[in-house]
């Protein structure tokens, strides 16, 4: 538990219906499943999925075929030829500015363990060690969160930053220079293992991670990993533990500077490893397979910050306790977990709406306070939204998670309107942003499109 200071709240009006669904993760199919891939065994990035509220199913994986060749991906484009960008809106111009990973501005933590392994570089490397789970926060002052955030946790030395992901496999879609508005990328499905290899022990084909890699070599940003075990995206056919390790092991030889990893996504119940049963040693614990997976992710990996990354788990209790328990079963089972993420998929608005964000603050204290670990926004977006909308959602939530301290980042699932996994929570349509776009990049202190 950290130490709790005073609590300072403003609530913002959103003038948005809130109720409760079950929020399905990146790559649903729209009809209640989740994530399905496709036959090649290469995952389409960056398909557009429907809004409507879906429960996960699981989702079939891929059946086979060449892993996904990727190309170059610096430069290309995408064209959105849909609809008139919005002007509504001012921007603010004030806040506390990120540039390139590190606050410029505001009170920054006054205290507590670092962790004693050392800390990120700017090219993404953070030297393990267990994560800290105490200090002193900063002062802090009033937020427009619209949500209490409890001021204490310290990240450890963890870089703050606000990134995104890549746009159908490109990093500049529609020649927009991806470093210059974003700090940190995360590949959306050239990642995964079944975009990589197309069955366990078929050679691997790198070609689109690699270049994503390159680029945040190149330009300084952070690369994170996403992700090495999730249900919905496997190799197809049998699996055993030697190829579980092998994949891990490949990963960590190739991309040793990879700064964040999400080493298991979304777990039981929301979806299910057939290969889990080879990747547990015995049947002394429930989670035994999550805790290998952080071992051998740390072992071949040590300097990057290993995360488990669910999603629900700061919209519903339910979730949010499940995913509580499954963190501190594996720590106690000895798993190298650093942080926890999560996805942070709302739908203000839908017919699966959102909790307001003074419900989304109690539930991310809560994550935070009962596992002792950093969190971080790892899949932001906000379907559904015209302008007004869209802006006044960032302005409470996305402001909400920077004033938690004990948030080290936030990841943006899409930036380009027509190519965002939840449909029109993109932030620049033909070039033009949206004005929360506008008022994001003020706020970081960044260009405006």
């Amino acid at each position: 538990m950290h130490r709790r200071l005073a609590i300072f709240t403003v609530i913002l009006s959103l003038p948005l219906a809130c109720h409760g669904s079950v929020e399905p993760g990146e790559g649903d199919d729209g009809t209640g499943g989740r994530a399905v891939s496709e036959t090649g065994g290469a995952l389409a990035e960056g398909a557009t999925a429907t809004t409507g509220a879906g429960g996960p199913g699981g989702g079939p994986s891929a059946t086979g075929g060449a892993a996904d060749s990727g190309g170059s991906l610096v430069g290309g484009s995408v064209t959105n030829t849909g609809g008139t960008s919005g002007t509504g809106g001012a921007p603010t111009t004030g806040g506390t500015a990120m540039v390139g990973g590190a606050k410029t501005g505001g009170a920054t933590p006054t205290g507590g363990a670092q962790d004693t392994g050392g800390n990120h570089n700017a090219g993404g490397v953070h030297s393990g060690g267990a994560p800290n789970t105490g200090g002193t926060p900063s002062p802090g002052g009033a937020s427009n969160t619209g949500g209490t955030i409890h001021a204490g946790g310290d990240p450890g030395g963890q870089p703050r930053f606000v990134g995104n992901i890549t746009t159908r496999h490109q990093v500049n879609p529609s020649g927009l220079e991806f470093a210059d508005y974003w700090d940190q990328i995360t590949p959306e499905n050239a990642g995964k293992w079944g975009s990589v290899q197309s069955s366990p022990g078929a050679s691997y084909n790198w070609n689109t991670l690699d270049a994503i890699y390159d680029y945040a070599q190149d330009n300084n940003i952070l690369f994170k990993e996403h992700t090495f075990i999730w249900g919905s995206s496997p190799p197809s056919g049998v699996t055993t533990q030697d190829h579980v390790i092998d994949w891990i092991r490949s990963f960590c030889e190739r991309y040793p500077d990879t700064a964040l990893i999400d080493v298991v996504n979304e777990p039981p119940p929301h979806t299910s490893v057939y290969f889990e049963s080879v990747m547990a040693d015995s049947n002394d614990g429930e989670w035994q397979w999550i805790t290998n997976a952080f071992i051998w992710a740390r072992q071949y990996c040590p300097d990057a910050v290993l995360i488990l990354n669910d999603y629900n788990n700061i919209e519903w209790d339910n979730d949010n306790e499940r995913f509580i328990e499954i963190v501190n079963t594996i720590v106690a089972d000895g798993a190298p977990i650093d942080a926890v993420g999560a996805e942070a998929h709302l739908r203000p608005g839908s017919s699966s709406d959102a909790p307001p964000p003074e419900e989304v603050a109690r539930l991310l204290n809560k994550l935070h306070d009962e596992t002792g670990l950093p969190v971080y926004i790892t899949e932001l977006d906000f379907a559904g939204l015209d302008d007004q909308e869209q802006l006044e959602a960032y302005q409470l939530y996305f402001s909400m998670f920077r004033e938690a301290e004990f948030v080290p980042g936030i990841t943006l699932w899409g930036w380009i309107v027509g190519a965002t996994w939840l449909d029109n929570s993109g932030l620049v349509e033909d070039g033009v942003p949206r004005p929360a776009m506008t008022w994001l990049m003020n706020e970081l202190d960044r260009p405006v499109p």
